[in-house]
């Protein structure tokens, strides 16, 4: 695969630089690619069954989903309980990982945690498990490889701040490592700066070069607000896409709390939009 490009943007003034990942592949782009970069080019007899869970909402997995049909593994993928809407949808990243053969199978919420926490005690040689959002250490090599694109790519343009949104800040923490003479910024999406530091310790020490931006408002993951539209949309008629789950909460805090010029890691996801645009004009924000 080529080196994905650049873009060139200004918002309220400022001028960006937006790494598109997101145009790598339909399905697996983004963080997710980077993310899943060694199971991509490990052997196919290597696992027979991947194993992971999360949200219905979850670009990872989707991305897992389609890496495990182009392997011909076996993909499940447990969640909680779901309602009957979430079941009948017939877009969003849902609906087209079934699509792509995943086997999804749903536990009772007040066995969610410790069924999940089980999993890892009954998997053999030829089962992984991938922890939710693809948080995993192996996903190291892929960001050392973006870190090298981005090296090569930044040469005339002399970028010397970064950003990524943080789900288990698995992106952010080894971009940041691969690339210590940079500045990486992220925002927590999923819960706050403690959850999100604790997830990333789990895989490495954070370094300084790591900078979190804590949100100014508390938000919900996956809710829809009216000024993450807002954003999604200034940007959107710059002539790039982004997802609507990450990508608002990150640009607002780099317009809120940054100033320099930045170079922002685009996340793919946008496959989500479909489901939450609905989700947007059900609540009378569009």
């Amino acid at each position: 695969m080529q080196n994905s490009p650049l873009s060139k943007i200004i918002l309220e003034e400022r001028e960006f630089f937006v790494k598109r990942d997101d145009l790598i592949d339909p399905c697996l782009a983004g963080n997710k690619y980077r993310k899943l970069y060694t199971l991509l080019n490990t052997p196919n007899n290597t696992y027979n069954t991947l194993i992971s869970y999360g949200g219905t909402q979850s670009n990872a997995m989707l991305a897992i989903a389609a890496m495990c049909q182009k392997k011909k593994w076996q993909f499940i993928y447990y969640t909680k309980k779901l309602s009957a809407t979430q079941k009948n949808e017939c877009e969003g990243n849902y609906a087209h990982a079934l699509a792509l053969g995943m086997e999804h199978r749903e536990i009772e919420n007040d066995y969610y945690k410790e069924y999940i926490a089980s999993l890892r005690l009954n998997l053999d040689e030829k089962t992984l498990l991938v922890d939710q959002g693809g948080a995993l250490e192996a996903a190291k090599k892929g960001l050392e490889v973006l870190a090298q694109e981005i090296r090569k790519q930044n040469t005339t343009l002399h970028v010397k701040a970064l950003a990524t949104p943080s789900g288990t800040g698995t992106t952010a923490l080894f971009l940041a490592l691969a690339l210590p003479e940079y500045k990486v910024y992220t925002t927590p999406c999923i819960g706050d700066s403690a959850y999100l530091k604790e997830q990333m310790n789990a895989l490495a020490k954070i370094p300084s070069n790591l900078i979190i931006l804590e949100p100014k408002k508390k938000y919900h993951f996956a809710k829809p607000y009216p000024e993450f539209y807002e954003i999604y949309q200034s940007l959107h008629v710059k002539g790039i896409e982004f997802d609507l789950l990450y990508a608002p909460a990150m640009w607002q805090a780099l317009l809120e709390q940054t100033n320099e010029k930045v170079m922002y890691i685009h996340s793919g996801g946008v496959s989500g939009n479909k489901s939450m645009l609905a989700r947007y004009k059900k609540k009378g924000l569009i």
